[in-house]
């Protein structure tokens, strides 16, 4: 399941169809379709894991969906980095599925991971960035990563 500020709960297919829907509003503009996750842990050593699926219609607004989803076991800092990124991964292979018949690829999609230069993950942004690009996609880190560092943030 997917939520949204807007419509609720929704299925991948109702992403599908609200996504196209405020793309034809305005069919001349250009769009970004951007995935990001973000976490934060909670009670018991769990952590919850929130990814984001962003679609920006550059210079006049956008709308989003997110998908939460927790993992029960411990995790360091470095386990936890890696699995938003495998999430965030995961989840753009899906959104290529089911938009692949809308002419959407894997050129369209961005993906966005919560590291930076400054902080504790400067240390894995190549790392982190090297393994998504390898997977054949755009990614954007901190200041820049809104999808993770600002949308998903906004659930967890």
């Amino acid at each position: 399941m997917f939520h949204s500020l807007t419509y609720g709960q929704l299925s991948l297919s109702q992403v599908r169809q609200r996504t196209l829907a405020f793309m034809k509003k305005d069919s001349e503009a250009k769009y970004r379709i951007v995935v990001g996750t973000d976490s934060a842990p909670v009670k018991g050593g769990a952590n919850d894991f929130i990814t984001a699926l962003v679609v920006h219609r550059v210079g006049r607004g956008a709308i989003y969906f997110w998908q939460r989803k927790v993992e029960k076991k411990k995790m360091v800092l470095r386990q936890k980095i890696y699995q938003e990124a495998v999430m965030a991964l995961e989840f753009a292979e899906k959104v290529l599925t089911v938009f692949a018949k809308d002419g959407i690829n894997r050129y369209d999609v961005e993906i966005h991971v919560d590291v930076g230069k400054f902080g504790e993950t400067r240390e894995m942004i190549t790392e982190v960035v090297g393994m998504i690009r390898g997977s054949g996609f755009k990614v954007k880190t901190k200041p820049e990563s809104y999808a993770a560092s600002t949308v998903a943030d906004r659930h967890t």
